[in-house]
């Protein structure tokens, strides 16, 4: 059974991480996409190098797609049931991932969870 993937919207209605994806390249977009449907695919079981762990952040995943020279990261959580949430998205220039970027990330879970669930509770 797949799981189902839901881009996460603020409040006002935007959806970045889709606008993220529409702004690639043709041949970028499809990488990307392909990677998405990966995780729709094998879900948890996906590993590297298509996903990591976020260290010190529970919950938090990042899915990752290397396009040539660069490397889009999509962060992204499970629901209940067997749905990702697709939260955040850099293209990443430097070896360790930006707190700035997770920061975000985590905001964004904690918000959706709030707004889904009832309450959010994780920290960076």
């Amino acid at each position: 059974m797949e799981w189902e993937i839901e881009f996460y919207k603020t409040e006002s209605g935007r959806c970045p991480v889709q606008e993220f994806i529409d702004s690639l390249s043709k041949k970028a977009r499809a990488k990307v996409l392909r990677d998405i449907d990966l995780l729709t695919e094998f879900g948890l079981e996906l590993r590297a190098p298509f996903t990591k762990d976020i260290t010190g952040v529970p919950k938090l995943k990042e899915l990752r797609t290397k396009f040539g020279a660069d490397n889009y990261r999509i962060f992204y959580f499970a629901f209940t049931g067997r749905k990702f949430i697709l939260l955040h998205d850099f293209i990443k220039k430097t070896r360790q991932t930006p707190r700035r970027e997770i920061q975000i990330a985590v905001n964004r879970m904690n918000d959706y969870t709030a707004r889904n669930q009832g309450g959010g509770d994780n920290e960076l």
